[in-house]
């Protein structure tokens, strides 16, 4: 009698290979990454007037008046916005990262940028803030465990250090109080621009920079009450128009499109395209307050700025 189990076939074992470990996080299109490359460019280009707009408003206003009030202003712009589009609440998980936008973009790099300004020129502190695109690569990668490539890290270290060969040579060899001012400055607000990228993947960028303006206002708006009071504004166009483009320009609408083309291509690599700012603010200096350049600035910051060309090529 032959065996049942004979006559039992087994079914073959389907062999199915790993599926490949996918890398750090999918290439962007092209046509993504050309886009957002020009968003990011385009906040580059608005916040390379900050500096210029400042010096204006610290014409006929206290530095506290000019921070808070561009505070206000931007987050009334803000709000009308989200309401508008009916925007619903940020889930809780997200109000953390919020708080260090509000901390570092709204709050202190606003603060510590105006009162340098009181003693550096336009000039002297845009090459010095040359130094925010290498913060905000080291911010992006403790925050968002991003890779560059090591000859990103070389160029960006080359810019990082023509920066600050130019500060240290303009202020005599020791750093100025307006040098300490701008180097606390960039620390806060790469924190601020690192956790803004990592935020725009899971929201607008507009919302991003909108709801942390929003939770800044209970410090912005008492503050704006005390500093009218205590500061009162001597009103001009310079200093008129110098808030607004603060408060519209550099505080909401250049965040909108910097944190959109930072989630679109990568914080690092969006960070290095500030890399021209100084460069640009260099030229507003000259062409909105007359300022004459030192020497070194404009050298700076075209060495600076060949740096971007290897940083966007670089591997990240």
């Amino acid at each position: 009698m032959r065996s049942n189990d004979s006559a039992i076939a087994t079914p073959p074992i389907a062999v199915t290979a790993p599926e490949p470990t996918p890398a750090a996080g999918p290439a962007a299109p092209r046509p993504a990454r050309a886009s957002g490359s020009l968003l990011a460019a385009l906040g580059v280009a608005a916040f390379s007037l900050t500096f210029p707009a400042t010096a204006w408003a610290l014409e006929g206003m206290g530095a506290w008046t000019v921070v808070t009030l561009r505070g206000v202003l931007a987050a009334a712009l803000a709000g009308g916005c989200l309401a508008a589009c009916r925007v619903r609440v940020p889930e809780r998980r997200h109000w953390a990262g919020l708080a260090v936008v509000a901390g570092g973009v709204v709050l202190g790099f606003p603060l510590l940028t105006t009162l340098a300004l009181k003693t550096s020129t336009t000039s002297h502190a845009a090459v010095v803030i040359g130094l925010l695109p290498l913060a905000t690569a080291a911010c992006s990668v403790l925050r968002t465990g991003s890779r560059p490539s090591r000859t990103f890290w070389i160029a960006a270290l080359v810019g990082a250090a023509a920066v600050l060969a130019f500060a240290v040579q303009q202020s005599g060899g020791a750093p100025g109080t307006g040098d300490l001012y701008l180097f606390a400055a960039l620390l806060v607000c790469a924190a601020g621009y690192a956790e803004g990228g990592r935020l725009a993947r899971h929201m607008p960028g507009w919302q991003v920079i909108g709801w942390a303006l929003l939770l800044a206002l209970p410090v912005t708006l008492p503050g704006a009450v005390w500093a009218l009071s205590a500061e009162p504004p001597h009103l001009t166009g310079h200093a008129v128009a110098g808030l607004l483009w603060l408060a519209a320009g550099s505080t909401f609408l250049g965040m909108v499109v910097w944190y959109r083309g930072m989630a679109a291509i990568g914080v690092s690599r969006a960070s290095q395209l500030q890399l021209a700012q100084p460069l640009l603010t260099l030229v507003w200096s000259v062409v909105l307050l007359g300022e004459r350049l030192p020497p070194a600035a404009p050298l700076t910051a075209v060495a600076v700025l060949g740096c971007i060309v290897v940083t966007q090529r670089a591997r990240t």
